[in-house]
């Protein structure tokens, strides 16, 4: 199992990859939306505590491996302002099966809102993005 994890204030970009004996590569793209609570925004602005954030989503890729066992997993997040239509995070994971590419996606978010510190810490309202 490799597990590749960056966090960064750039646009999110990952190229495709294949990695031998896997069946399956599974991706999620979290995309900001243009509505916040029921309001239009122009951009989400998110927050890290990077070392600790990193450590976490590791060891959250590391345990569901156990479960639903994956040959590679790569997580980007954005951190800053995002606008709509970006990515605030893509994952990856490649498995030997489908079943297992898809557990380890939907666990993985539910784990990463839950446990992982990053944060959003705002709504942009405005068309400028300052």
């Amino acid at each position: 199992m490799n597990i590749e994890v960056q966090i960064t204030n750039s646009v999110l970009a990952l190229p495709p990859c294949h990695i031998p004996g896997c069946g399956a590569i599974a991706r999620f793209e979290g995309v900001v939306r243009g509505i916040e609570d029921g309001q239009p925004i122009a951009a989400l602005e998110y927050e890290a505590y990077l070392p600790m954030a990193e450590k976490v989503i590791r060891e959250i890729l590391t345990d569901l491996n156990e479960l639903h066992p994956f040959a590679f997993s790569r997580v980007h997040h954005r951190v800053g302002v995002v606008p709509v239509g970006e990515a605030a995070i893509i994952l990856d994971v490649h498995a030997s099966h489908r079943a297992e590419a898809f557990a380890v996606l939907s666990k993985f978010m539910d784990r990463l809102k839950r446990d992982v510190p990053i944060w959003k810490v705002r709504a942009i309202k405005e068309a400028r993005l300052s």
